[in-house]
């Protein structure tokens, strides 16, 4: 097995360990005619209706879980992912909708859901199956905006280089779904929800934007975030009034912990991208690599990371072979017309680094691979890139210009003619990103 092989197998044994399949069942399970869910238990044959509702690049895969669990015990579900993402279930129905930027399919799936939700009573359980990507496929429009309108306000989102929690505070108040908001449709019901993390620090309010979780974060807080970007003025006459309104409490703002819609709600995090390195470092050990594992959370500008990164990594004393591995979320601030992701971004800007003429005298050669383990990196049909002395021949051989590329936002089309992107098709998991580096 090549070098680049072992690394794309690393990256792969990290995915395969947060496949919803492992994730769910220790949460989820029937024992005994009862149903146990987190700590609760519920006699079987004292339930009415169990609903399932979910979004998320990994609520079609969640969805098949559990139903092969419950069964026939469903007495309906709604779940909406990203194009392409479905799979095929019994009970369930399974919607498609655009992701990262929303459309109509999205707003009709949040229309659907919530009808679901308004037939449940008091005594029934409604699971909730929340993963990365919800807070763009469960979608309803500000009132008086269009969806043009947010359309817009999401794409410069997306091209700003707003951290998520940012984002996610700022989507939240542009809705009545988010925030604990989805709440209100069914507020005297039993909810669970099953939450695979894709946001730094696992912080349950900002995953999904919170549709089941009480929050902190008010009108005002938008408007300060939004004028540091200096995006406010930017942004749609219609969305600014919206906001405006919020700030003036002519609209009510999002649930906070002391509402009493959370008194039967139960939030649990059953995967995370600290699973998925652990699973990584189980393999990498298994091929003999000294792992070392980052104590800090990946995050900060997707170029600078890669560059200071290989730095790090041309200083390094330790044991060989060795194989750093991270994860978290890096950012990108859109300036150019090219196309990518954050971590192709990563990836070239480490190419970078490692063709100065320093890198053609060390003793020892570094593989650098960054993907996300949702499968998609950007507006790309790509995970990510991977970056070894190969690659960097090629680029001099084909007289490719890194910097270009990379001043150009276009990594893609930089890895395109190197062969050196990641294609792993959807993973049906989110768990954020894992960079594999490994030095012999």
């Amino acid at each position: 097995m090549t070098t680049r092989e072992k690394a794309n197998q690393i990256f792969n044994s990290a995915v395969a360990a947060v496949q919803p399949a492992q994730l769910i069942p220790a949460h989820l399970f029937i024992e005994d005619n009862v149903l146990h869910i987190f700590d609760r238990q519920f006699l079987i044959k004292e339930l009415k209706n169990i609903y399932v509702i979910g979004a998320g690049k990994a609520s079609a895969a969640m969805a098949k879980t559990v139903e092969e669990i419950l069964g026939s015990l469903i007495t309906e579900g709604k779940i909406v992912t990203k194009y392409e993402h479905s799979i095929p279930l019994q009970k369930i129905i399974c919607l498609e909708a655009a992701h990262p930027v929303p459309d109509e399919n999205g707003i009709a799936a949040t229309i659907q859901t919530v009808q679901l939700l308004q037939r449940a009573g008091e005594n029934d359980l409604v699971i909730c199956l929340l993963s990365g990507g919800a807070s763009s496929l469960w979608i309803d429009i500000p009132e008086g905006a269009s969806l043009n309108d947010l359309q817009f306000t999401y794409e410069l989102l997306l091209k700003s280089g707003v951290t998520i929690e940012e984002m996610n505070t700022i989507r939240k108040h542009l809705s009545a779904i988010k925030g604990g908001q989805i709440l209100q449709y069914a507020p005297n019901t039993n909810w669970f929800s099953l939450i695979i993390s894709d946001v730094p620090g696992d912080d349950i309010s900002i995953i999904a934007s919170g549709p089941t979780v009480a929050d902190i974060t008010t009108f005002d807080d938008v408007k300060t975030i939004l004028n540091m970007y200096n995006l406010f003025n930017q942004l749609p006459a219609t969305i600014c009034q919206h906001i405006n309104a919020g700030i003036k409490a002519m609209i009510k703002d999002t649930p906070k912990s002391d509402d009493p819609v959370f008194k039967k709600v139960y939030n649990k995090i059953i995967g995370n991208n600290a699973v998925a390195l652990k699973a990584a470092t189980d393999y990498a050990k298994q091929l003999n690599y000294a792992v070392v594992v980052a104590d800090n959370t990946l995050h900060g500008d997707a170029a600078k990371v890669g560059r200071e990164l290989v730095q790090q990594c041309k200083k390094y004393t330790g044991t060989l072979p060795a194989c750093w591995l991270l994860g978290g979320e890096t950012t990108v601030k859109v300036k150019g017309e090219g196309k990518g992701g954050r971590n192709q971004q990563m990836a070239l800007s480490a190419l970078l680094e490692l063709s100065l003429d320093e890198y053609n005298s060390m003793a020892h050669t570094i593989t650098f691979l960054s993907a996300g383990t949702d499968g998609t990196d950007g507006p790309t049909d790509a995970a990510g890139a991977i970056v070894d002395d190969q690659n960097i021949s090629l680029a001099k051989e084909n007289n490719l210009d890194a910097a270009i590329y990379l001043a150009n936002n276009d990594a893609y089309h930089f890895f395109l003619q190197t062969g050196s992107l990641i294609k792993t098709g959807a993973t049906q998991t989110n768990v954020m990103d894992v960079v594999v580096v490994i030095i012999e």
